[in-house]
């Protein structure tokens, strides 16, 4: 039983591309039913819009067939999320909002204020839709985000790692992650050396009796990067000791005045080996 969380925003964006599948919202489901939580399921389908003064009137007729075909296509993500969350016993609510990027962002980050977490699905491409609002949710909406690789639909958290640098945002990522980490059989705290300079840190041996005094059994280990690439390191951690998720906090950096992510996380969410559990 996962405590303290009892609201869980699922988010899907519809773009067309009848391939793909979401892990997140089994996923989400699965956890729901281990918290008895209520899942919110926002199935948006993005709003394509043409601004040349001059486009023709076939154009306009094309985009209008589109945003209808999308619209229905979320719609129907919709109603067959409800009818999967009504399978499993979960409380649901259900919206399939048919909106131009920018709006689609501020009505996700917006709603996801009003839940503990929200869910979403792994986006390898880093331009791509799904990838702007996984970065949105993280610095804008103020609460966790899980984001889960394609294939993982059902909620285990047996075997948590905790990547641990002693940083702020490493802090919050850990309080964050409390109640999976207090339900959860084993926990390790990582700390990767040899990448950047952990001197002024809180040592993971520090932060150790805070998580004690939590309920949290853990065991705290330090790990030599890999090739000096830190994702790398906790990728291959994370198979060889088959953990079910990685708790970390996302950084940012600013590229052309524009904030990314920085390189762990990204290459994290490139090749996500398990659901990654983010805080900013």
């Amino acid at each position: 039983m996962i405590e303290n969380i009892r609201s869980i925003l699922i988010g899907i964006t519809e773009e067309g591309e009848a391939e793909e599948r979401s892990s997140a919202l089994p996923y989400g489901l699965s956890l729901a039913r281990q918290s008895d939580a209520h899942v919110t399921v926002e199935a948006a389908s993005l709003k394509l819009t043409l601004t040349h003064a001059f486009v023709s009137a076939i154009a306009e007729g094309l985009v209008a067939a589109e945003n209808r075909r999308l619209d229905a296509l979320a719609r129907a993500v919709a109603d067959s999320s409800q009818r999967a969350a009504a399978a499993s016993g979960v409380a649901c609510t259900t919206q399939a909002p048919q909106l131009a990027y920018p709006a689609l962002i501020k009505s996700f980050t917006s709603l996801a204020r009003a839940h503990d977490l929200s869910i979403l699905d792994a986006e390898p491409i880093a331009l791509a839709v799904d990838r702007g609002l996984i970065e949105a949710v993280l610095m804008d909406s103020g609460r966790p985000l899980i984001v889960v690789p394609q294939g993982r639909e059902a909620f285990a958290g047996g075997k948590i790692v905790v990547a641990w640098d002693g940083s702020a945002k490493a802090a919050r990522a850990l309080n964050d992650a409390l109640p999976f980490l207090r339900a959860a059989t084993q926990v390790e705290l990582v700390s990767v050396t040899g990448e950047k300079d952990l001197a002024h840190t809180v040592p993971g041996a520090e932060i150790a009796p805070h998580l004690t005094r939590h309920g949290v059994t853990l065991n705290v280990l330090a790990l030599p990067a890999m090739e000096g690439d830190v994702a790398e390191t906790l990728r291959n951690h994370a198979h060889l000791t088959r953990a079910d998720m990685i708790v970390m906090g996302a950084y940012v950096h600013s590229r052309l005045r524009e904030m990314v992510l920085g390189g762990t996380t990204q290459s994290l969410l490139k090749n996500a080996p398990v659901p990654l559990f983010l805080s900013y």
